[in-house]
């Protein structure tokens, strides 16, 4: 039996490979002005986009481009809700001006793996973006405690997995810090793809499998190897019967 799933991919972030990933991917991720891209790069990101009808999404961050908003930030929450509304405001206007549709948010790098825990700074962040909880869903990582607290206030989730990271046991990511966060080889994000879109496991660095349940997968625009993988997947994902929505 087919079995169709998304694939989204962080993008706009001035590596430059968007003209060949977007074919292969059906969902991204566009750096707004926080950790990276400005209004050049989100313009030619989003015309993309919508000539390979692949679904877009903001992408906001801790405002760092210094660090690529991979270090959390002390900021107030009234700070942190400016930030994020701001840079949600900057691409949904430039999606309006070339009729294209804004589908859903994800934040990035440390403000993603800080909301994750749940808390009040998840709050916070979705206090940030509930002018958009009628219509635009919100990608939230797979079990964890964003989960419960963004149904609770009614948002529209997709709970997301990483096909290119490694997992803790705790199901968090393992630190970038770390020489095992990545998984470059194509054949091993296959492996890890498939135990999770088939199984619904996720095999973790301590070598127990947990489970998890994703509605999209993420490959980062930001890998080395990104292209390679995701030529890779698709080419081997459809002798397994899984598809990019048609």
């Amino acid at each position: 039996m087919k079995k169709h799933i998304d694939i989204n991919c962080d993008l706009g972030e001035g590596v430059g490979n968007e003209a060949d990933i977007l074919p292969l991917v059906s969902s991204c991720n566009i750096a707004c002005g926080g950790h990276a891209g400005d209004e050049a790069t989100m313009k030619w990101v989003v015309s993309l986009a919508k000539k390979h009808q692949v679904k877009i999404g903001a992408h906001p961050s801790y405002p760092d481009t210094a660090n690529f908003g991979r270090v959390s930030k002390d900021l107030s929450p009234s700070e942190l809700i400016a930030s994020v509304r701001e840079q949600i405001a900057q691409l949904l206007s430039i999606c309006n001006q070339d009729g294209a549709k804004l589908h859903h948010i994800k934040a990035h790098g440390a403000l993603y793996n800080d909301i994750a825990r749940g808390g009040d700074l998840a709050k916070v962040f979705l206090e940030a973006i509930s002018p958009y909880k009628a219509a635009i869903f919100l990608y939230v990582p797979a079990e964890s405690s964003l989960v419960q607290l963004a149904i609770q206030q009614r948002f529209k989730i997709k709970r997301e997995a990483f096909v290119d990271r490694n997992y803790n046991t705790d199901l968090s990511l393992v630190s970038r810090k770390k020489d095992n966060a990545l998984i470059n080889k194509p054949q091993s994000v296959l492996e890890h793809m498939l135990r999770m879109v088939i199984e619904g496991r996720v095999l973790t660095v301590s070598g127990t499998l947990k489970n998890i349940a994703a509605d999209t997968y993420c490959i980062h625009g930001d890998t080395v190897n990104a292209l390679q993988i995701l030529m890779y997947l698709s080419k081997a994902l459809p002798k397994h019967n899984i598809f990019l929505p048609n």
